[in-house]
């Protein structure tokens, strides 16, 4: 199966086979195979854009050697994909009575496998 995803790059056609993604704690640019999912904060990039890519001055590239596939799915991430959709699906908790006071609630924040769920903001 081919990835539909595109390079990131204005006006590129190409088909994303890497992930860029800025570690902006340690002035790193890190160019690996393409992530299983898009992602906010990274760029997909096609083959030419992966291996041609330069940091700014005083940032490190850390670049993957091999060839750069766009990775099938796996069952454990459509598994998790799937209990993801099914948690946020769940309906809320009833509200208490109007009487009763609210007892405040703590974000919840869990795992599922490489998948992460955060909480709404209200």
């Amino acid at each position: 199966m081919r990835s539909p995803r595109r390079c990131s790059r204005n006006g590129c056609p190409r088909q994303a086979v890497a992930t860029l993604t800025y570690v902006y704690n340690e002035s790193t640019a890190v160019v690996g195979p393409l992530a299983a999912f898009a992602e906010p904060h990274t760029y997909d990039l096609c083959e030419p854009h992966a291996r041609s890519l330069t940091a700014p001055r005083g940032w490190d590239v850390v670049r993957h050697e091999g060839e750069f596939e766009p990775p099938p799915p796996t069952t454990d991430d459509l598994v998790a994909l799937a209990e993801a959709v099914r948690e946020a699906a769940r309906p809320a908790p009833p509200r208490p009575p109007e009487d009763e006071p609210a007892k405040p609630q703590t974000p919840q924040q869990g795992r599922r496998g490489h998948l992460r769920v955060i909480p709404p903001h209200h």
